[in-house]
Parts: structure tokens; sequence; C-alpha cells
């Protein structure tokens, strides 16, 4: 009998969320309606430097970094949730992407990321 890979049955991605560091709450507010089980906001700050920022009109480097365990069948209306907003709050700039999540060991752990109680 050949082993067979195990595929879940709900997939997941990783979803990174880099914005001005005062907006970190307005952007993890709106990953709430989504089904988001694990979110992460982690501070730093960007490296371009003085030359870089003044030609792109940027004032601070202060950022944070918001990274999110999602539903791939989430992730269309985030971005669209985020694109909504971003067009309607001052001084909103920033990036997000998803890495997929292919591999995971732990059916405890899957059930929490997918918010499946037992």
């Amino acid at each position: 009998m050949a082993n067979k890979e195990l595929e879940a049955p709900i997939k997941l991605k990783l979803l990174i969320t880099i914005v001005n560091r005062k907006k970190a709450d307005f952007y993890t507010s709106v990953l709430e309606g989504y089904d988001v089980v694990s979110s992460e906001v982690l501070y730093g700050q960007g490296l371009a430097s003085k030359q870089v920022l003044q030609y792109l009109g940027l004032a601070k480097t202060d950022k944070a970094v918001i990274v999110s365990v999602v539903k791939e069948n989430k992730i269309k209306e985030i971005f669209a949730a985020y694109e909504d907003k971003y067009f309607k709050v001052k001084d909103s700039n920033g990036i997000a992407f998803t890495i997929p999540l292919s591999k995971m060991v732990g059916i405890k752990t899957f059930k929490f990321l997918t918010n499946v109680e037992d």
C-alpha cells in the first residue's frame, strides 16, 4: 500500500500585511470579521534611506507587520475589504500578500487554526 499524502479539507494561507504602525489596530479590526483565528502584530522600522523617503513623499518608517493565518476562501474578501478601507483612510499605504501553508503537522493545531471544535 502506497503512502498517500493527506489533503486538508480547509486550505490555509499566511497573510502578511505591512502598514504604518499607527494603522495596525485599524487593519487588525478589519481581519476580525473574516474568521481569522491567529493574528500577531510585529513592530519594526523600514530601511529606506532619507533620499528614497523624500522621493516617495514618505516621512516615517515605523511599520507594523501583521501575520495572520487565514482560510484560503476568505482571502479575496479580505483583500477587497483592505482595498475598500485603503481608499477611505487618510495616509493609508501598505502592502499585503499571502504565502500558502501547504504542510502542517498535528491535527489539533490544524483544528485550532481553522476554528474547528472537537
